[in-house]
């Protein structure tokens, strides 16, 4: 039997108490697995006086970094504490010291992942992250392992559990954004300042560090068009609901030929697509490969014991890539450079919901806008609004690229009939 791992544990809130309770009551797995036993040594809180949810010996708390960072007997450092700048400087001390990091940090590994794999690579260390993204599923290791042999050409996901149930919940009970989204705090779904989730950056993080792993290509946060759910009214559902689509918050990522789009953008989705009957909190991600064809991952992407699960996952990782003495081999760097997408090369369909004049000729005057960048339409409804004489037209186009998109919202909003594009979203069937 090998002596047992020593673990150093950054952070004790709500997955830190998952891990500490996993290693704890899953222990004779942990043995079988990798055939030693699994200690956590030290864990780093700011307040070590602080009452817990989790059974904790006092003695193991501190709230001095070094008593984990520079103690040589600790193997490995499992950072679930959050944070970005502070929290980079003591993994990279971490790895310099040569101890093994396990991390749950997506916003982290986003901005600070491609520096931070380095230095694990050049100092012989694993760096693992696998709950970086959907919390409890395993889609990185799916991409890095299960698909190893394929190349990757399209991903999907609803990645962001709070957007979600709020999406789930306007359109299953009617209900406004404001009145979900308080909801959703009261129940937990949601923070106190929930700027992060509902304006789509969270699903852009987990989004960045997906597109670099299933295209292996270095994207950065800022290569992502991102947009959030905050506009999203209950009657923009109603309309989706009766032309047949459900509203996610959608993280998009595209590779054709060598350039690659990666988006995160709300979304009428089909009703017959797999995504769309993903509820409430739940997480989903659906990968497209050339050989495997269509794959999707589904589970909780987020809590305590689900995502603790990916945390300890990786743990075992390094523990049995320490038997076999190949830490720091596993990280591999992008092959291909990075190259985007321009706008003429984005293609979607599109919903549009325009408020114009209720006057004969006025819909000739739209569609000849349409007609001028050859943008055809697949449904339409057309529908009075009772104060201001006002006609309510709902679009959906074929496809068109996004500089034709972009040209037909510009000259909509300078026709004069126009009085109110008052919603344009993306629009997927099958497949985009």
């Amino acid at each position: 039997m090998m002596k047992a791992i020593q673990i150093g544990l950054l952070g004790l809130g709500t997955v830190g108490s998952g891990v500490v309770k996993i290693i704890k009551n899953h222990q004779d797995k942990l043995m079988h697995q990798v055939g030693c036993p699994v200690v956590v040594k030290k864990i780093l809180v700011q307040n070590i006086h602080k009452t817990r949810p989790a059974e904790v010996d006092p003695a193991l708390l501190t709230s001095t970094p070094s008593d984990i960072l520079h103690d040589p007997e600790i193997d490995v450092v499992i950072e679930v504490m959050g944070g970005v700048n502070e929290t980079k400087e003591y993994l990279l001390s971490a790895l310099r010291q040569g101890k093994h990091v396990v991390t749950a940090n997506k916003d982290l590994m986003a901005l600070h992942g491609s520096e931070l794999l380095t230095v694990a690579s050049e100092n012989g260390c694993d760096l693992f992250y696998e709950a970086s993204v959907a919390g409890g599923i395993p889609i990185l290791r799916g991409l890095v392992d299960g698909l190893a042999s394929d190349r990757i050409t399209q991903m999907m996901g609803i990645v962001n559990g709070t957007t979600n149930f709020i999406l789930t919940k306007m359109s299953q009970d009617g209900l406004n954004y404001e009145e979900v989204l308080q909801e959703a705090q009261e129940l937990g779904f949601a923070e106190a300042d929930p700027t992060s989730d509902v304006e789509g950056l969270d699903a852009a993080r987990k989004m960045t560090i997906l597109a670099t792993l299933g295209f292996s290509m270095n994207i950065e946060l800022d290569d992502v068009q991102v947009k959030g759910i905050s506009n999203i009214t209950e009657e923009d559902l109603r309309y989706g609901k009766q032309l047949g689509y459900t509203m996610k918050l959608l993280g998009y990522a595209h590779r054709e030929g060598e350039k690659v789009e990666v988006s995160v953008q709300p979304t009428f989705l089909s009703d017959n697509h797999p995504l769309a009957s993903v509820q409430n909190e739940y997480n989903a991600v659906y990968v497209y490969g050339e050989a495997v064809g269509e794959t999707m991952f589904y589970g909780p992407g987020a809590g305590s014991l689900p995502t603790a699960t990916a945390v300890v996952s990786d743990l075992v990782g390094v523990m049995k890539n320490l038997r076999l003495g190949v830490n720091g081999r596993s990280a591999v760097t992008p092959q291909y450079p990075k190259r985007l997408k321009d706008d003429n090369e984005k293609y979607s369909k599109y919903f549009l919901r325009i408020h114009v004049q209720d006057e004969v000729g006025v819909f000739a005057e739209l569609t000849s806008i349409f007609a001028k960048y050859g943008v055809s339409f697949e449904k339409i409804l057309q529908l009075p609004v009772k104060k201001n004489e006002t006609s309510e037209i709902v679009l959906v186009t074929h496809k068109a690229s996004l500089t034709n998109y972009d040209a037909i919202l510009h000259e909509l909003n300078d026709l004069p009939a126009v009085k109110e594009i008052k919603s344009a979203y993306r629009v997927v069937r099958k497949s985009l």
